[in-house]
Parts: C-alpha cells; sequence; structure tokens
C-alpha cells in the first residue's frame, strides 16, 4: 500500500526516437561576398538579404532529435540558424575539453548547411543563455581574486586557451570557406555590465587572430549600444524592442534577440507571451527569434535570476517558443509560418530580398503517434547518510569552504550538486546563517532533519553533530555580481554568535560515477529518512517514444534515468513534469532513480494507504 504512492507518472507526448543519421560532408568551396553591412540593408553574395533567424541550443536538444528540430524550423520560413556555445560545458575541467556527442558543434554547424540554414555563431566566452554563470566554467571561481568579463590576466588567459582550442573548429565552416557561418557575435550583452572598456576590443582581436573573417555583431539593448559595441566595422544588434528603427543609420537593423516567451523560476507563474514579429517585417528590419526551440536544461544547466532576489530557474527551457520543450508545434508556430509564408512571397515577386530557393516553404515534419507507459513503482532506498561511503573521501577544514574551492575533480573544485558539512556543537544554542549559505540548506542534528537555513535564525539544542546539506541551486545567469557567485557555505554560520570551525565536508556533485557506484540497496522501508534516493524500473515495451516524467506527492530533487540526470524537481512549481526524451530510454527495462529531500502529505498524491 505503502508502494503506490511512491510512483512517478509518464505520459508520453508524441514524437517517436529517430536514430542519429551522419552529416555527410560540405561541399567547402571558397566563396567572397559574404554578409555585408556597409548600407542601411544587409547583402549576401551581393545581393539584398533579410535574416530571418532562430535560436536553437544543439546542448539543450538531444542530438538525436537535432535534425528533426532544425527541419521544423526550415519548415516555418526561417533561413538562419543563431546558437550559443557553452564554454562551461565544452571545458569543464580546467585540462579537459568536450566536442564529441552531444557537444560536436561541428557536426551540428554541419547539418544545419546540409538542410539550407545560414548560421550566425555567438562563441563568447560569456553567452548568459540563462545557464548557471552565464555559460562561463564554475573553476574560474576558485581565483578568489577573479573579475569575470574584464581583463583580470587569470581571466583572460583562461579565454585564451578555450578559444585556442573552440575556433580552430569553426574558421573552416565559415561563409568564406563554403561552410553557413555568416556571422560571428562578439560576447553578449556586454552594454548592461561594461566592466572594462578594453575587454570587448580583446575578444574582437582573439576571434580575428585565430581565423574569423565573417562580420562581427554585438547584441545589446539600444540604450547600451555605447558601452557595448566596438570600433571597426561591426553591426550592432537589439536584444528586444520591435520598434528600434533608426538606431543605427548607416546599418542594418536587426533585432538580435526578439523573445518569443521567457524562462521560468520555481515559486512563480509560468511565462506566457504573443511576441508580434509582423512590426518587425514591415519596417524592414532583420529579426532572429529567441527561442525558436528552447528544449530542457539538462542536469544543473539552469542559471538563476539575481535580482530584486535570488530565484533559481526551472529545468525546462520551453521558453512558450513556437516549438514546445518536446518539439511539438504551437499556436505560435503556425502563426509563424503562415506569417514567414507571406513574407516571402512578397518578396520573392518584388525581388526586394534573398530568401531562399523555391516559392513555397516545405511542409511541416509530421509529427508521431502517442502512447502511454505504466507508472513506475520505486521499491529500493539508500539514504542520504548511506550514500556518503560512495562518495569521494571527506575533506577536513576549520573553516567553511566553498564548493569552487574544494579539492576535488583534478582540482577543479565542485561545480554543481550538493556539499555536506559536519561539525560538532558542545551545548543549546542559537544558529545564524550570517546570509553565507548558497542556496539552501538542510540542518540536521544528529542527522535527524530540523530544519532550513537561509537567513534565518534556528535553535538548537544539547550536544550534538551538526550537519548542513547545502544545495547549489544555480548560479546567476547575469547581472554585475558574477564574480561573487561561489556556492556552498561561503563564510561563517555563527553559532551563539561565535563562528563554528572544525568541519568535515563531503562533496555531493551526483555525478555518474557517484550515483552508479550505489550498492546493495535497501528494501524500502515503512518509513524513509529524508534526503534519500529511491530506485525502480520502468519497462518500455517497444520503440522508446518520448514521454514526461509527473512525480506527485514528491516534494523537491532530482531525476535520473538511467543514470542520466534530467534536472530537478519540486513541487513548488510551476513545472511539475520532466521532459523525457526517447533516445534517454531502452527497449525492455530502464532504471530510474530519485534524489528527494521529503514527501508531501499522503493527501495530496491522490493514493490510498
Amino acid at each position: 500500500m505503502f508502494f503506490s504512492c511512491m510512483s512517478l507518472n509518464l505520459i508520453v507526448t508524441g514524437t517517436m526516437h529517430r536514430l542519429f543519421q551522419s552529416v555527410p560532408q560540405m561541399d567547402l568551396k571558397i566563396r567572397k561576398m559574404g554578409l555585408n553591412t556597409n548600407s542601411s540593408q544587409f547583402t549576401l553574395e551581393g545581393k539584398p538579404f533579410c535574416i530571418l533567424g532562430g535560436s536553437i541550443h544543439y546542448f539543450r536538444v538531444p542530438r538525436p532529435y537535432w535534425r528533426d528540430r532544425l527541419m521544423k524550423m526550415v519548415a516555418c520560413g526561417i533561413n538562419t540558424l543563431t546558437t550559443y556555445v557553452p564554454w562551461s560545458l565544452h571545458q569543464p575541467e580546467k585540462d579537459v575539453f568536450n566536442f564529441h556527442m552531444q557537444l560536436d558543434l561541428e557536426a551540428y554547424i554541419s547539418l544545419a548547411a546540409e538542410l539550407g540554414l545560414w548560421v550566425i555563431l555567438c562563441p563568447g566566452p560569456y553567452i548568459s543563455a540563462d545557464m548557471d554563470l552565464g555559460g562561463l566554467p564554475s573553476w574560474l571561481l576558485r581565483d578568489e581574486n577573479m573579475r569575470l568579463r574584464t581583463m583580470h590576466p587569470g581571466f583572460i588567459q583562461a579565454v585564451n586557451t578555450y578559444f585556442d582550442k573552440l575556433i580552430p573548429k569553426v574558421v573552416p565552416l565559415q561563409f568564406n570557406k563554403g561552410g553557413p557561418i555568416i556571422a560571428v557575435q562578439i560576447e553578449n550583452e556586454y552594454g548592461s555590465f561594461a566592466k572594462d572598456q578594453r575587454y570587448m576590443l580583446f575578444i574582437k582581436e582573439a576571434l580575428q587572430s585565430r581565423g574569423i573573417r565573417e562580420v562581427f555583431l554585438t547584441s545589446d539593448k539600444s540604450n547600451s549600444f555605447k558601452s557595448g559595441g566596438v570600433d571597426g566595422g561591426t553591426c550592432q544588434s537589439d536584444t528586444s524592442d520591435s520598434s528600434c528603427t533608426g538606431f543605427q543609420p548607416v546599418k542594418p537593423s536587426f533585432v538580435m534577440e526578439y523573445w518569443t516567451g521567457w524562462y521560468d523560476t520555481w515559486g512563480d507563474l509560468h511565462h506566457v507571451l504573443a511576441p508580434e514579429v509582423r512590426n518587425i517585417l514591415r519596417n524592414g528590419m532583420s529579426v532572429n527569434l529567441y527561442m525558436f526551440h528552447g528544449g530542457s536544461s539538462f542536469g544543473f544547466m539552469s542559471g538563476a535570476d539575481p535580482d530584486p532576489s535570488y530565484k533559481a530557474l526551472v529545468s525546462s527551457y520551453d521558453y512558450d517558443a513556437p516549438l514546445s520543450e518536446a518539439g511539438g508545434y504551437t499556436a505560435k508556430y503556425h502563426l509563424l509560418r503562415d506569417l514567414f509564408s507571406q513574407f516571402k512571397r512578397k518578396l520573392t515577386f518584388s525581388m526586394k530580398y534573398r530568401y531562399s530557393k523555391g516559392h513555397n516553404l516545405p511542409d511541416i515534419p509530421k509529427l508521431r503517434h502517442s502512447d502511454t507507459y505504466e507508472t513506475a513503482i520505486m521499491f529500493q532506498y539508500l539514504s542520504l547518510w548511506d550514500a556518503l561511503s560512495f562518495a569521494e573521501n571527506p575533506f577536513t577544514s576549520s573553516k567553511p569552504v566553498n564548493m569552487e574551492n574544494l579539492p576535488v575533480n583534478n582540482g577543479n573544485g565542485q561545480s554543481y550538486g550538493y556539499t555536506l558539512y559536519e561539525t560538532n556543537i558542545t551545548s543549546g544554542g542559537m544558529l545564524h546563517s550570517g546570509d553565507h549559505v548558497r542556496d539552501r540548506a538542510m540542518v540536521f542534528v544528529d542527522r535527524k532533519y530540523i530544519g532550513l537555513l537561509k537567513r534565518q535564525i534556528l535553535e538548537l539544542a544539547e550536544e550534538r553533530t551538526l550537519s548542513f546539506l547545502v544545495e547549489n541551486c544555480g548560479r546567476a545567469h547575469q547581472g554585475k555580481d558574477l564574480d561573487k557567485q561561489r556556492k556552498g557555505l561561503v563564510g561563517d554560520i555563527l553559532f551563539n554568535d561565535i563562528p563554528l570551525r572544525g568541519f568535515t565536508i563531503y562533496s555531493l556533485d551526483m555525478k555518474l560515477n557517484f550515483i552508479e557506484r550505489f550498492a546493495p540497496w535497501k528494501n524500502l522501508p515503512e518509513s524513509s529518512s529524508f534526503p534519500g534516493f529511491f530506485m525502480g524500473r520502468l519497462f518500455v515495451y517497444s520503440y522508446p517514444s518520448d514521454t514526461f516524467v509527473k512525480l506527485p506527492g514528491w516534494g523537491k530533487g532530482v531525476v535520473f534515468i538511467n543514470s542520466l540526470n534530467l534536472g530537478r524537481y519540486w513541487s513548488l512549481g510551476p513545472q511539475q513534469s520532466l521532459y523525457l526524451p526517447g533516445p534517454f530510454l531502452h527497449s525492455g527495462m530502464n532504471q530510474v532513480k530519485l534524489l528527494t529531500d521529503s514527501l508531501l502529505s499522503i493527501s495530496q498524491t491522490g493514493c490510498k494507504k
């Protein structure tokens, strides 16, 4: 009777798993006359050109679905793909680079070319993209004097090392070498940050010196162009204002980030926007839809809003975009397709712009049938305290040490997940965080939960072992305080106004090599302690399909399917389910694991005893 409440509901949405198709090599012929910005209108190959762009991030879409999403983009009338490049994913450690499988940027750009899309590349180093630390790797913060997005020597050295690996991969894919890249954006919205006037010129020269020859763009709101622009022929583009005509009299008007929706934060309502693109086109402007398809911030990719108060972003990056999180067509998609179709016919007739081959948009790709999976029953359990034996050896320190400066991961510190701090107290008293908890600490006395510690005060009694399980809920993705985004306990915790000392610290980053080591599991007890790990199985009878994981009755935690981290869940909402792509499942038995810190009351689960 207890098992029926410890379940997950999976509801199929309809897109069947499609095997990855290899990308053929492009014909890299030498071209001349790429994208030109020397008049009030773009030209490409010497002919007038209107950019109808859309953003899809390859790192937020399962690689087997890249083709599907880009084909749907082409069918909507989009002619240019825009994508950011996340430094934090491509260089997770100082000496580790990853450009393979899901992060194969070259394959993604080549696929776009195969499907007839031009590409605007945004290599950063800072990209925002509503990611943890704006896409910057957390190991940069090990330098206590780090000043991100400036000419600080440690940051510049790291950027140069990263660009030495990244840029040679995309240089052959430029327009002038026969590839699809027609423009490259320098950094992202630096005008709203603007801490170092020399920095943007450095990034431009760093790209040029490594072989980037296409048009450079900078993207800022119209009131920040002066602070975020770069001299020397770049084209500045606005981030949101559809009425920004005339902001660059001798340059084309381009809305680089026209927001089709917005991201969601935990505890707020889901955002829904109705963008009006028609006026942009009527004004003769180019546009890039951010996002055309948002996808998912799998794992711990999501960032956080720092102002006016800290709010973590949800795992879904649906963004109320024209294509839904699972790649489905929305009403917004069909309205845009109709608008772009009319726009294309008008421009083809007038020969004013070079748009694309042919006079009609291709048919939209068909969606597959829907299906439903049975409830996955959780039947095995491991408490957090039992799981500590599978973590790296704990580290002892007199004072608290933040995540980034822990001596783990080959000297790169801890990027994501949880950190456990334990110490001893010899009497009762008052506990005060001093605003040093980042971002949420569950407090335990003798490993029994007593409450949450953020900025409030907790009262403790008697001699006990005191534990703080601190969760990194996501670093801010924007704002002036990027340098201050260290996580864990970032300073002293006061007990009776005296700083606690003598800590044993466990790094619990929830990586694959930690989760897979759990053995043996225990049978599910009638009364479980929290936090804890739960394991169950899901059987897929046929070819795996996309689905969503629903968690009625569960509190807050993380979902792992076949040891892949889907992301965070929280009963607080607004997100009430996690997208589970078909490629993440196997035909037959699939393993489901949850990390959870609590269950809601049984009356809220809809289950019966």
